[in-house]
C-alpha cells in the first residue's frame, strides 16, 4: 500500500503594500496638468541654472548699437532701452522668482510649522496665547507690512525673503494647528500616548508627519503668491535693486516704453503668468493626490 501524496504547496501571491505617498505619486501621475505644470517648474528652473550656456550675454552687458530691437537671431526677445538682451534678463531674472518663492516658504515652515503645532498639541493658555499673536499678524495688509518691513531691514534680496516669509507664516500656524488638533483624539494617538510617548515624541513622531498633506499643499499655492508679491514689490519700485534683474523690475522699466515696444512689458508678464499657472497646477494636483475624497 503506497502512501498518499503530500498536497503540494499552494503558491501565495504577496500584494504589494502601497503607502500614502506611494498612492499619491500614483494618482499625481495621472494627472497631466499636474505633470504639466510640473515640468513647466523643473524647465524654468534648469533655464535659470543653466542660463550662462544658453545665452552669450550677462544681465547687465550693454550694446549702445543694439537698444530697443525687436527679435533678432542675435537677440532672440530682443533688446531694451539700455541695449541689454531680454531673454537673458527673463533668465537671471528667473532665479531670483524662483528663489523668492522656495525661500519664503523655508521662512513660513520654520516659523509657521512649529507654533502651529505646538498651539495644537499642547492647547490651553498656550494655545490661546500663540492664536491670538496669530490674529495680531493676520489683521495687517500684507503688501503693507512687506513694506514696513522692508524699511526696518533694508533692501537686500534675502530681506525681501525674510520680509514676504514673515507675512505669510500665519496660514500655515493655523492649518497646522488645525490638522494636530483633529488628529489628537485619533486611537494612534491615544496609543502612543498609552505606551509611554512623551508629548514631544507623540508631536514630532505622529502628529506632524500626519499633517503634512495639507500642509504641503498649501506650500505649493504659496509659491506663486510670493513670486507676485516680489513682482509687485519691484514694480513700484521697492523690490530687488537694479541691474539684479527681476520680471517685476523689468515689466515696470518697460511699461514707460510700452508703445515703442510692447516686447519689454509681454514677455516678462507672460513669464510670470505661465510660472504662477503652473505652480497652481501642480497645487492642484497636489491637493486631488494627497486627499482621495477630492479625486473626480
Amino acid at each position: 500500500m503506497t502512501e498518499a501524496a503530500a498536497p503540494a504547496p499552494v503558491a501565495t501571491v504577496t500584494r504589494p503594500r502601497h503607502t500614502l505617498w506611494g498612492d499619491a505619486w500614483t494618482r499625481l501621475r495621472r494627472n497631466r496638468l499636474a505633470i504639466a505644470g510640473g515640468s513647466v517648474i523643473i524647465v524654468v528652473a534648469l533655464a535659470a541654472i543653466f542660463s550662462p550656456l544658453i545665452t552669450p550675454y550677462g544681465f547687465a552687458d550693454q550694446d549702445l548699437n543694439s537698444i530697443m530691437l525687436g527679435p533678432t537671431l542675435a537677440h532672440p526677445l530682443g533688446t531694451d532701452e539700455l541695449g541689454r538682451d531680454v531673454l537673458a534678463r527673463l533668465l537671471y531674472g528667473a532665479r531670483t522668482s524662483l528663489a523668492v518663492g522656495v525661500f519664503t516658504q523655508i521662512i513660513v515652515v520654520l516659523i509657521g510649522l512649529p507654533l502651529g503645532a505646538i498651539a495644537g498639541a499642547v492647547g490651553g493658555r498656550l494655545d490661546n496665547m500663540l492664536m491670538r499673536f496669530v490674529d495680531v499678524m493676520y489683521a495687517f495688509p500684507d503688501i503693507l507690512l512687506i513694506i514696513l518691513l522692508r524699511a526696518v531691514f533694508g533692501g537686500s534680496i534675502f530681506m525681501i525673503f525674510l520680509a514676504i516669509g514673515l507675512v505669510a507664516w500665519v496660514n500655515i500656524a493655523r492649518l497646522t494647528r488645525g490638522q494636530v488638533m483633529s488628529l489628537k483624539g485619533r486611537d494612534f494617538i491615544t496609543a502612543a500616548r498609552v505606551m509611554g510617548g512623551s508629548q514631544r515624541y507623540v508631536m514630532l513622531r505622529h502628529l506632524v508627519p500626519n499633517s503634512l498633506g495639507p500642509i504641503i499643499v498649501v506650500l505649493t499655492f504659496n509659491v506663486p503668491r510670493a513670486i507676485f508679491a516680489e513682482a509687485a514689490l519691484s514694480y513700484i519700485g521697492i523690490g530687488v535693486r537694479p541691474p539684479t534683474p527681476s520680471w517685476g523690475a523689468m515689466i515696470r522699466d518697460g511699461y514707460d516704453l510700452i508703445f515703442a515696444n510692447s516686447n519689454l512689458v509681454l514677455f516678462p508678464a507672460l513669464s510670470v503668468g505661465v510660472l504662477m499657472l503652473a505652480f497652481t497646477f501642480l497645487g492642484d494636483g497636489l491637493r486631488d493626490a494627497l486627499d482621495p475624497r477630492l479625486r473626480r
